[in-house]
This record gives C-alpha cells, sequence and structure tokens, in this order.
C-alpha cells in the first residue's frame, strides 16, 4: 500500500468544477493534515468591511502604530475563530510551524505582539477555517475539484490575496482561463 500525501505547507486551489460555492476561487493554506484529518485556512477572500483593528477593538488592544490589514475568509468552520498566518521570525503561546514555511497562531498573544510592533515580520489574519475529517480530503482529492501546489510563502505574504487564485495556478504551469467549469461524464 502507499504511503499517504499529507499536504501541510501546501496550498489547495479550487478548481472552478468545484460543487460546493463557499469555496469558488478558493485559496486554502493548508497548516496540518494527517492520519486523523486536515485543517487549511483560507487566504483567497476578504470581508469587505472587516478589519485587523475592528478585532483588537473587540479585545480591548490598542492598535498603536499597526497596519489595519483586512480579514482573510478562512472557511466555513468555527467562523468566529482568528486565526494568524505568519513569518517564522515570531513564536507564541501554542505556534504551529507548518512545514517550516510559515507558523499559525490562534491565541491572543499573537495580536498583542503585533499591536505592540513586536509580532511577526509578516502577517495575516483570518476568520473561520476549512477542516476535514479522517480520509475526507484524501477522496476529495480524487475527485475533481482541487489542485494543490507548492507551499510558497511568496503566495501569501508577497501577492495581493485577489490575484493569489490565479498566480497559484500560474505557478504550477497552469494556464487558469483554460479551465472548465464542468467535468465530463462517461
Amino acid at each position: 500500500m502507499d504511503e499517504p500525501v499529507y499536504l501541510t505547507g501546501q496550498f489547495l486551489l479550487a478548481m472552478p468544477a468545484m460543487e460546493d460555492p463557499r469555496f469558488s476561487h478558493a485559496v486554502i493554506a493548508m497548516c496540518a493534515h494527517g492520519p486523523d484529518g486536515a485543517v487549511g485556512v483560507g487566504v483567497g477572500q476578504l470581508y469587505p468591511a472587516l478589519h485587523f483593528h475592528d478585532l483588537l477593538a473587540q479585545f480591548g488592544i490598542d492598535p498603536g502604530e499597526c497596519e489595519n490589514a483586512p480579514v482573510h475568509v478562512g472557511g466555513p468552520v468555527e467562523p468566529r475563530r482568528g486565526f494568524v498566518l505568519h513569518s517564522l521570525d515570531w513564536g507564541g503561546q501554542d505556534t504551529l510551524d507548518v512545514a517550516g514555511r510559515w507558523a499559525l497562531s490562534s491565541t491572543l498573544d499573537v495580536l498583542r505582539a503585533i499591536a505592540s510592533g513586536k509580532g511577526p515580520s509578516r502577517w495575516l489574519i483570518a476568520l473561520g477555517h476549512a477542516g476535514w475529517g479522517s480520509g475526507q480530503l484524501e477522496g476529495e482529492l480524487t475527485r475533481p475539484g482541487w489542485v494543490t501546489v507548492k507551499g510558497d510563502d511568496a503566495l501569501l505574504f508577497g501577492i495581493a490575496t485577489g490575484e493569489r487564485w490565479a498566480r497559484g495556478f500560474a505557478g504550477a504551469g497552469i494556464d487558469p482561463r483554460l479551465l472548465v467549469g464542468s467535468v465530463g461524464r462517461a
């Protein structure tokens, strides 16, 4: 039997044929994937009227001089829970190193560190995440819907949110304009 391939530190890009409208043009940064399931954070879509300072205000944290960055739609699971994907130059309480490519933090210490100017040098904020139970993602990957691409922190931190989906495909040598929105049945 073949060893399973785990996607921690890679990206999932939704194909136009994706049947679930919540994942239309999705870009998911995979943060954990193993025999018990998988967790990723969406980085391809923003909440239109929600910014970092709004979240800080909810927790009574002074934003100081930090950027009032937009907040990403992280996924449909736990949509009120916050996640910070960030560079590896900062670590705090319960920070998860994601395959040596980036880190994931979800506790208030990272918000306080960013607001005080002592946090990671690169970061983005998301509410919610995408999650799969044991074997669920592996099953989805056998059907049309997702393409996996290399985990590249430039895609995460160096490319505008609205460009990540197309740039992810381009980086894999795929022209997304040639992808079709339906699949055939034999």
